[in-house]
């Protein structure tokens, strides 16, 4: 009776098909999958690659991309991060260097090529942040990287997601953000090991940045067994 009366949890088989050619891929951890992920437009995100390698960007099971790089930002990587990817997009607009009005231009350009959402660097004022929130109509992130950052000024300010990047402190990061908003979206830098994952997303965060590696570690791999086959 007792055998009758416990639940058995089901076991989902997830069929999965692989070809000959594109089974090298960039997969990132499977743990991943215990964040409770973001819904954006109908599309729910727990694994977000952080690269702008198109090549890297084309070959990846992660569910979203964060494209955002120490440059002034420009509409011609814009494109072309968008014509490389197959998953959403987060495109980095400024916020630091280049900000104002500018800043506002190439954000709503990037929603126009379809973009999933805006990133913006750590230095940017509320201001831009609220004027940004009236013009666009995909998600706002914002760029954390302190402990000592104003969080609820930046939700006041329009800041739809915030984008946890402080390094080993992330976890901390967003325990803090967590005893300011219970509900505010968070991704985070998880780092590449299982174990520190975790960890960010117990704080509480909701997807996991994860960072690939480059194209050049990757093909130093491939002709190591070239190098076998001599």
């Amino acid at each position: 009776m007792e055998e009758n009366n416990k639940q058995i949890k089901k076991v989902k088989y997830v069929p999965e098909i692989k070809g000959v050619l594109r089974s090298n891929y960039i997969e990132l951890p499977t743990c991943i999958a215990e964040a409770s992920g973001i819904k954006i437009f109908g599309k729910r995100m727990k694994s977000i690659l952080f690269s702008t390698d198109v090549a890297i960007i084309k070959n990846t099971n992660a569910d979203a991309v964060i494209a955002v790089y120490p440059f002034t930002p420009q509409l011609l990587i814009t494109q072309a991060l968008m014509l490389a990817s197959d998953v959403p997009v987060f495109c980095g607009v400024g916020g630091g260097l280049t900000t104002g009005k500018r800043c506002i231009n190439i954000a709503l350009h990037a929603e126009f090529q379809g973009a999933i959402g805006v990133v913006l660097n750590k230095p940017t004022p509320n201001e831009i942040v609220t004027e940004l929130k009236n013009t666009i109509d995909v998600p706002v992130v914002i760029t954390v990287v302190s402990e000592d950052e104003d969080f609820q000024g930046r939700l006041e300010a329009g800041a739809d997601i915030l984008n946890v990047s402080g390094a080993g402190k992330t976890a901390e990061i967003v325990k803090k953000i967590r005893e300011v908003s219970s509900t505010v979206p968070i991704i985070a830098t998880g780092g590449n090991s299982r174990e520190s994952i975790l960890r960010t997303i117990e704080a509480g965060a909701n997807a996991i940045t994860y960072t690939p590696p480059s194209t050049a570690e990757i093909f130093s791999e491939a002709m190591k067994k070239y190098r076998g086959q001599l």
